[in-house]
């Protein structure tokens, strides 16, 4: 598992995910994800951080391997993760572009619903599949993405969206070829980075402060019903048939 960081230009930090195949981070990989995103943005000369993923796609949520295997402590330490890492991309004392490309899914929706800007690649696409995998979550960061009506319907089929229809809804910045995905969150996060960086942060604290929805405390509310789906055994059942097509 890799989260790395670069510093590209003056003022832009990139912090890159790349965990093969998918993306599916177990617990240490969110807190990793977590810490690398603070500390960017804790750094006095950061301006603007950029979340990238190398890969297939840009995050396909939590390793469902680990919470097989491991139980109901693999699920705690996945719910925390997640919230640990979606919580760093909200707080973090700088804008945040997600860069996307690929499959954005459940932890993905986490991800990218608290950055302050995303841009996408032409094959990106955005969606909740928590239904089919025995879990609960992330439509507090879905909500943010598309209205109301079409996330409750994204969420109980499991269905996607695509970045031209998020770019339709004005969640998504701009849509580009994927292989001009890094150059375009790049020119974004340098807009964002010419500004004075003490007004930026204060900036991103005002904005944080007049949000409608504490992110933080929706989504732990969220994610005692992924905690009450295992314990009472659907969560398991639904889990166990992961992978394996329609019954």
């Amino acid at each position: 598992m890799s989260v790395s960081t670069s510093s590209p230009e003056k003022g832009i930090r990139v912090v890159t995910v790349d965990h093969p195949p998918v993306n599916a981070l177990p617990t240490t990989g969110w807190l990793a994800l977590a810490d690398a995103v603070r500390t960017a943005g804790r750094d006095p000369e950061v301006r603007c951080v950029v979340l990238a993923a190398a890969g297939r796609g840009f995050n396909a949520g939590v390793d469902i391997k680990e919470i097989q295997a491991h139980g109901r402590t693999a699920l705690i330490g996945a719910n925390r993760g997640c919230h640990e890492a979606f919580s760093a991309v909200y707080e973090c004392e700088v804008p945040v572009v997600a860069a996307v490309q690929g499959f954005c899914l459940g932890g993905g929706i986490g991800l990218a619903g608290n950055a302050d800007a995303i841009v996408a690649s032409e094959d990106a696409t955005f969606g909740l599949p928590e239904l089919d995998r025995g879990a609960l979550g992330a439509a507090t960061h879905l909500a943010r993405l598309v209205p109301q009506h079409l996330m409750r319907t994204l969420y109980f089929t499991s269905r996607t969206a695509t970045a031209a229809e998020l770019h339709a809804h004005g969640s998504v910045w701009r849509v580009v070829p994927r292989a001009e995905l890094a150059q375009a969150a790049l020119e974004l996060a340098r807009d964002i980075a010419a500004k004075d960086g003490e007004l930026l942060r204060l900036a991103k604290a005002a904005l944080n402060g007049i949000d409608p929805v504490d992110v933080r405390r929706s989504y732990r509310f969220e994610q005692g019903f992924t905690y009450e789906a295992s314990v009472s055994g659907v969560g398991d059942r639904v889990r166990d048939t992961f992978g394996e097509g329609p019954a």
